[in-house]
């Protein structure tokens, strides 16, 4: 299923920015960045789980938010982008 995952981090500190760039980094490992903080995933619910858990245990629950949302299988459809850089279908083969 899709999953958008954003995020927002209180950077007024050392420690926000290192959490800035621990969520970033978890981020990227599971799906495409398409926006600063925004990143669509292709995940199972198992994978979906454990991005979620990994990612609730780096913020900080006081300064920082996570959101969520659950596309499913078929977001073709409710997914529209306009401007520069449309990004590439998370489910087709990437060759690196």
């Amino acid at each position: 299923m899709l999953v958008l995952i954003t995020y927002d981090v209180d950077t007024k500190t050392s420690d926000g920015c290192k959490r800035l760039r621990k969520v970033a980094k978890q981020c990227v490992n599971y799906g495409q960045r398409v926006q600063n903080s925004v990143f669509e995933c292709n995940l199972d619910a198992a994978k979906c789980r454990e991005v979620k858990a990994i990612l609730e245990d780096l913020i900080d629950k006081k300064k920082d938010s996570l959101r969520f949302y659950y596309l499913g299988n078929h977001y073709k459809n409710k997914v529209e982008h306009i401007g520069a850089n449309p990004g590439f279908d998370v489910t087709d083969t990437l060759i690196v």
